[in-house]
């Protein structure tokens, strides 16, 4: 979520909710943790600084060398995670990961 508070025009939007975990061990107390419920960039907004690339902690986020955002409408140019993720397979590999 580092990369939704550092950016500066607001563009990223992320929801979650906390589930409990139930301990494994006999004696240990319930943790939770946050599922993700929504991830979205809305590219109206979005100044391509690469803030967000910069602070992701997870490397989840990186500029995509497709760059095609066409829009008839302005909703139409936020992006949710599922058309975010659906763009990953015309990414080439990392230079780390061709070797």
């Amino acid at each position: 979520m580092l990369c939704a508070r550092e950016c500066p025009d607001w563009c990223i939007y992320i929801e979650g909710h906390p589930e409990e975990v139930t301990p494994t061990a006999p004696g240990a107390r319930a943790r939770s943790h946050t599922v993700l419920d929504r991830f979205a960039i809305d590219f109206g907004l979005c100044m391509y600084c690469g803030i967000c690339i910069e602070v992701c902690p997870f490397d989840a986020l990186f500029w995509s060398p497709a760059h095609d955002y066409p829009a008839s409408t302005p909703a139409g140019l936020v992006h949710e995670r599922d058309l975010l993720g659906a763009a990953l397979a015309g990414v080439p590999p990392r230079p780390s990961e061709q070797a």
